[in-house]
């Protein structure tokens, strides 16, 4: 079934004509005269409606991109595992849908923000401010919502380029789990009521020294070195 015989006004047609073109043409330009052809319309149809080539693309790409948000929300367990299964969810979503992906994360402006994908960014935001309530982030959840965002969407991208059939997930897997053991701390064994204390008083101590190492007196090696002793001591109690 073409996109012309596809029951619904120009504006669904011309949609549906655009993801159809752009999803065969693999990362190639689509042209608006291929556009209007397939949607049975005419080029100042596609103008009214979006108001540029460009303008009905992004229409495509926010409707597609909320499919996929729509499709990964948080599975109520450790958020932890909520973000390594986020970032898989992501990955698949951009090698299923590769000309969608690159056209979303390839508009970049600076100092503009992508609407489309604010609410994806916000929901990690929010599975990370909930880790960080439980004293797990080594850094402040914005900090680490950028960096995971730079990587997640970085391999995406790495894997969209490989030639076809030779992506590795593997190689995703291993980066993801990189990040988050950089970004987050071993959740605790604790086990008695001095334990949790000292885990605690640790943690204080850690989250100290991040807030105010200036005035802790202590040189850049020493900070690195109690950082890594008091990761160790809430690790290991």
């Amino acid at each position: 079934m073409t996109t012309r015989s596809v029951a619904g006004n120009a504006r669904d047609r011309l949609l549906n004509a655009a993801a159809q073109l752009l999803d065969e043409a693999k990362g190639k330009p689509v042209s608006t005269r291929a556009v209007c052809d397939l949607a049975g319309v005419q080029a100042p149809t596609l103008y009214h409606h979006f108001g540029s080539k460009q303008g009905l693309f992004d229409a495509v790409v926010e409707y597609g991109f909320g499919q996929y948000i729509r499709g990964t929300n948080p599975r109520g367990g450790d958020p932890v595992d909520d973000l390594r299964h986020g970032w898989d969810d992501h990955v698949r979503y951009g090698l299923d849908n590769p000309s969608f992906y690159v056209l979303l994360y390839g508009r970049i402006a600076p100092g503009e923000p992508c609407a489309v994908t604010s609410v994806a960014e916000a929901k990690l935001l929010e599975l990370l401010i909930e880790i960080a309530r439980q004293g797990r982030l080594r850094v402040t959840p914005a900090v680490a919502a950028g960096q995971f965002v730079a990587a997640n969407v970085g391999m995406t991208l790495h894997l969209i380029a490989q030639p076809e059939g030779r992506a590795d997930l593997a190689v995703s897997r291993e980066l993801r789990d990189n990040v988050i053991a950089g970004l987050i701390r071993p959740a605790p064994a604790v086990t008695s009521e001095a334990s949790r204390e000292v885990v605690e008083n640790a943690q204080a101590l850690a989250d100290a020294l991040d807030a105010d190492a200036g005035r802790s007196g202590l040189s850049a090696g020493e900070l690195l070195l109690m950082r890594e002793w008091l990761d160790k001591l809430v690790a290991a109690t």
